[in-house]
């Protein structure tokens, strides 16, 4: 399946699968193409019962994801019109609500949208060498993937805002420390540290996997009082099924 994406590179090993964006001469610079081939990639990671986790990876050694293709942006009637056509099909929330474990493996730039993938992923593992931005404001944008909500959610609102209003630049060690990434390795163990956590999160079952991802969307979605009682009916329902 690897020569089915234009942009992406998609390989399964064992239970799971690696997607990796694939336009290293624009450093994964999101595209409308890009659009099309995660929503078909995603698609195949839910749906394909031997695919127990996934990593989401850049290829090249500039970086993950430059962001926003801005050369797409000349040749809309508008910059608005652009981010329309980029947004038609809900990839980010796709991601987002994907029910097996999702790893981002960030190097290099990491800029506006590529951000905002990362932050939808489960877990975040960055090497050495990773740098964080989100420049929209700069261009008279404000981020429009789930960048102004899962940002403070993670970061706080404080160093959100920070983030967000000036494009200040988070180093690998800055984003360890206020939590927009898990781990931190050598740039050289990004792939394998990525994989050994991805192996471990494949060996999880696959319902519980599922149903503790929504229990925690809970968490961040509902009142206190509402989450606990979808905890208990999740937690439920998967007891039923161990029983059987």
């Amino acid at each position: 399946m690897t020569g089915a994406f234009e942009t992406l590179l998609y390989e399964k090993c064992g239970p799971v699968a690696y997607v990796t964006l694939n336009r290293p001469e624009v450093i994964n610079a999101y595209n409308v193409q890009m659009r099309d081939d995660l929503w078909d990639a995603l698609f195949a990671v839910a749906t394909d019962p031997d695919v127990r986790a996934m990593v989401l990876c850049g290829a090249g050694k500039r970086g993950f994801c430059a962001g926003a293709d801005l050369s797409e942006f000349g040749t809309a009637p508008s910059q608005t019109a652009a981010r329309r056509a980029r947004w038609n099909r809900d990839v980010f929330g796709k991601l987002l609500h994907l029910p097996k474990p999702t790893i981002a493996a960030l190097h290099g730039h990491v800029v506006g949208s590529g951000v905002e993938l990362a932050m939808l992923c489960d877990m975040r593992v960055a090497g050495d060498d990773a740098v964080f931005s989100m420049p929209e404001t700069s261009l008279g944008l404000i981020p429009a993937a789930g960048g102004t909500q899962a940002l403070p959610r993670t970061l706080g609102p404080g160093r959100a805002l920070d983030m967000l209003l000036t494009g200040r630049r988070l180093s690998a060690g800055e984003a360890l420390r206020f939590g927009l990434v898990h781990r931190v390795v050598a740039r050289a163990d990004l792939a394998a540290e990525s994989s050994t956590l991805a192996g471990r999160l494949a060996a999880l079952d696959p319902p519980i996997a599922a149903g503790l991802k929504r229990a925690l969307r809970a968490a961040l979605d509902e009142p206190l009082t509402v989450g606990l009682v979808t905890e208990s009916r999740i937690a439920s329902t998967l007891a039923t099924g161990l029983a059987r």
